[in-house]
C-alpha cells in the first residue's frame, strides 16, 4: 500500500480549525487505509470530501492565483472520472452476479460465463488502472493550496484503486492459498479482511460447484451470492454519494474562477 507525506502547509486561514481537521483525516486515511472495510472506506470518503468542500468555502476566496484554482479543478474533474468508472465497474460485477444467480435457480450452472464476465471486466479494471497510473500529475503550481489538495487526490486515487481490488481478480495468488481463506473462521477481529476476500472466496466455492453441481450447496451459494450482491448495491449507493460531493466540490471551485 503506497503511503504519502502530508505536508505542513501555511495559507491564510491556517489557524482556521477546518484545515488542521483536513490535514488530520489526511494523516488518519494514510496509515489505516489498509485495514479498513469498502464501505468504510466509502464513508471516509464521504467525510473527506465534506471536509474538502468547507476548506474550499474557507479558502478560494484567499488564493489569487488562476493556475492555482485550475489546477484543483482539474483534480476535481481527475476524482468525479475515477469515481464514476468505480460505480460503472460495481454496477458490471453486479450485473455479473445476477446473472449467476439466475442460472443456478433453474437449475443450470453457469460458472462459466460467470467467470468468463469476471475475467472480462478485471482486463477492463486493470486497462483503467493502467491508464490511470500514466496520467501526468506533476504540478505546476507549488503553492500551499494546490499541495494540500494534491495530497487529497493521491490518497484518494489509492483509496479508489483499493475499493477495485475487491471485485477484481489478484494478480498472482494460488489455488491452495484461495481454499484455505475459505476454511479461514469468520471473527470480528479480521471482519475487513473477511470482507476484502469474499468475492474470491466465491470463485473459489463456485469451482466446487462446478465440479459437483450438488443441490444443497447451489442453495448455499445462492444465499452467499445475495450476500455479495447486497454489499455491491450498498457501494454503488454510497459511490453515488461519494460522486455527489465530488461535483459539489467542482462547483465550489467553478464558482471562485467566475467571481
Amino acid at each position: 500500500m503506497a503511503s504519502f507525506h502530508i505536508r505542513s502547509i501555511s495559507l491564510p486561514s491556517k489557524s482556521h480549525p477546518l484545515t488542521a481537521t483536513l490535514e488530520e483525516q489526511l494523516c488518519k486515511l494514510n496509515t489505516s487505509q489498509s485495514s479498513l472495510s469498502v464501505g468504510q472506506k466509502l464513508s471516509c470518503l464521504k467525510e473527506l470530501y465534506e471536509c474538502v468542500d468547507d476548506f474550499l468555502q474557507l479558502t478560494l476566496s484567499h488564493e489569487k492565483q488562476n493556475q492555482s484554482v485550475e489546477e484543483a479543478l482539474n483534480g476535481s474533474l481527475c476524482l468525479l472520472d475515477i469515481c464514476s468508472n468505480t460505480r460503472d465497474f460495481f454496477s458490471q460485477m453486479k450485473e455479473c452476479l445476477q446473472g449467476l444467480e439466475l442460472s443456478l435457480r433453474r437449475s443450470g450452472n453457469g460458472v462459466d460465463a460467470y467467470m468468463a464476465s469476471r475475467k472480462t471486466l478485471n482486463k477492463l479494471i486493470c486497462k483503467y488502472l493502467r491508464n490511470l497510473k500514466k496520467q501526468d500529475k506533476n504540478s505546476k503550481s507549488n503553492s500551499d493550496f494546490v499541495v494540500l489538495l494534491k495530497s487529497v487526490e493521491e490518497i484518494s486515487v489509492s483509496m479508489f484503486e483499493s475499493i477495485l481490488s475487491f471485485i477484481s481478480l489478484p494478480k498472482s495468488k494460488s489455488k491452495l492459498s484461495i481454499f484455505t481463506r475459505i476454511l479461514q473462521p469468520k471473527n470480528s477481529s479480521c471482519e475487513a479482511e473477511v470482507e476484502a476476500s469474499e468475492v474470491e472466496k466465491i470463485d473459489a466455492e463456485l469451482c466446487i460447484l462446478k465440479s459437483s453441481n450438488d443441490s444443497n450447496q447451489r442453495k448455499t451459494m445462492l444465499k452467499e451470492l445475495e450476500g455479495l450482491e447486497m454489499i455491491l448495491k450498498e457501494a454503488e449507493e454510497e459511490l453515488e454519494c461519494v460522486y455527489r460531493r465530488l461535483v459539489k466540490i467542482r462547483v465550489s471551485i467553478l464558482n471562485s474562477l467566475n467571481h
